[in-house]
C-alpha cells in the first residue's frame, strides 16, 4: 500500500507540473482527488491492512492529499499569471504607431441631389411630405382625372395586387398631393419625394423602380408664369446660373394646360450626343396648371383657387447633376463608382 501511495505521489506531481491550462488541471484534480479518484480508490483498500499499519498509511494518505491540493493551487496560480501576461502582451497598445484611417461613407449621389432639392424648395417656403407606396387606384388614377381606359392603367404597365385593379404599387407620387389637398386647405406648397414603380425594361434611362419628386402650389391667383419662374430658379440653383431650359406643350390628364421642361444637354451643350440621343436637350420634368376637376374632386373651389404641379425623376436629375451617362450605374452599388461622390 505504501509503495502504491508513493507511486501516486510521484505521478501526480509530474502530471501537475506538465498541465498547460486550467481545463487539464481540473481534470487532474478529479483524477486524483475526486470521489472516484485514484487516491480515494487506494483508501478504500485500507480495510485489508492490519491494525498497526492503518494509522501509518492513513497519515501518509492525508499528507499526500494535502501535498496534491497545495500543488494544484500553486499550479493554478502560475497558469493564471501566465494567462494574464499573455493577455497583456496581446493587448499592448503602442502609442507611437500611426493610427488606422477611419473610412467614413457618404450619401448616395441620388440622395445628395434630393437633399439639395429639399434645401432649395424649403428655402422657397415648401413643405416636404411622405406617404404610402401601396396605393388605391382611386388615388393613383381616378382622382387625378385619368380615364379608365388610360394606357397607364394596363396590367402591362402597372404592378397590381388585386384582380380588380383596385390596389397597386403607386406609379407616381401624385397621390400624395391628393391626400394633402383632401386634408389641407389652400394655401398649399409641398414637394413629395418617394419611390414609384412601373413595368419598364431596364436600360440607360429607365428602371421598373425609380424615384420621383413632385411638387404643387395652390393659392389664389397662381398662374403659369409662377410655375415657369419657380422651375427656372430651381434649375439654376441645381445646375448653375448658366443653365438653359425650354418649355414644350404637352398633355397630362391632371393638368391643363400642361408642359414639359427640358435642360440643354450637359455633355454636348446642345450639339447632340448619345446621352441626349442626338437632340441636344434632356427631358427633365412634366408640369402644368392643376386641372379644375382635380381641385374640385378634393373639395377645393377652382373658381377661387388655382395651382400648378410638376413631377420629375430623381435619378435623371442626379444624372444631369453629376454628369452620369447611364442610369444603371446608380443602382448597381459598385463601390468604385459610388466613391467618386
Amino acid at each position: 500500500m505504501k509503495e502504491l501511495l508513493e507511486a501516486l505521489r510521484e505521478a501526480s506531481r509530474q502530471a501537475i507540473d506538465e498541465a498547460v491550462d486550467m481545463d487539464s488541471l481540473e481534470a487532474l484534480r478529479i483524477r486524483y482527488l475526486g470521489k472516484k479518484g485514484e487516491l480515494t480508490a487506494l483508501l478504500k483498500q485500507m480495510g485489508r491492512l492490519s491494525a498497526e499499519e492503518r494509522p501509518v498509511i492513513g497519515q501518509l494518505a492525508n499528507q499526500i492529499r494535502t501535498e496534491l491540493e497545495n500543488e494544484l493551487d500553486s499550479r493554478k496560480a502560475a497558469l493564471a499569471a501566465r494567462m494574464q501576461e499573455l493577455k497583456l502582451q496581446s493587448e499592448t497598445l503602442d502609442v507611437t504607431m500611426p493610427g488606422k484611417e477611419v473610412k467614413i461613407g457618404v450619401r448616395h449621389p441620388m440622395y445628395q441631389v434630393l437633399d439639395k432639392l429639399k434645401e432649395i424648395f424649403i428655402g422657397m417656403g415648401f413643405a416636404v411630405v411622405e406617404d404610402r407606396e401601396v396605393e388605391l387606384a382611386e388615388y393613383n388614377f381616378d382622382k387625378l382625372n385619368e380615364a379608365p381606359n388610360h394606357p397607364a392603367r394596363e396590367w402591362t404597365d402597372t404592378f397590381y395586387f388585386t384582380e380588380d385593379s383596385s390596389i397597386l404599387l403607386r406609379t407616381q407620387t401624385s397621390p400624395m398631393q391628393i391626400h394633402v389637398m383632401e386634408k389641407q386647405k389652400p394655401s398649399i406648397r409641398i414637394i413629395a419625394p418617394g419611390r414609384v414603380y412601373r413595368k419598364d425594361e431596364v436600360d440607360a434611362t429607365h428602371s421598373p423602380m425609380f424615384h420621383q419628386v413632385e411638387g404643387m402650389a395652390i393659392d389664389k391667383g397662381v398662374t403659369m408664369a409662377d410655375l415657369k419662374g419657380t422651375l427656372n430658379e430651381v434649375a439654376r440653383q441645381l445646375y448653375g446660373p448658366d443653365t438653359v431650359t425650354r418649355f414644350r406643350p404637352h398633355h397630362f390628364p391632371f393638368t391643363e394646360p400642361s408642359c414639359e421642361m427640358d435642360i440643354q444637354c450637359y455633355r454636348c451643350r446642345g450639339k447632340g450626343c448619345p446621352t441626349c440621343k442626338g437632340e441636344g436637350w434632356i427631358e427633365l420634368l412634366g408640369a402644368g396648371m392643376v386641372h379644375p376637376k382635380v381641385l374640385s374632386g378634393c373639395g377645393i373651389d377652382p373658381e377661387v383657387y388655382s395651382g400648378w404641379a410638376f413631377g420629375f425623376g430623381l435619378e435623371r436629375l442626379a444624372l444631369a447633376y453629376f454628369k452620369i451617362s447611364d442610369l444603371r450605374l446608380i443602382f448597381e452599388n459598385d463601390v468604385r463608382f459610388l466613391e467618386q461622390f
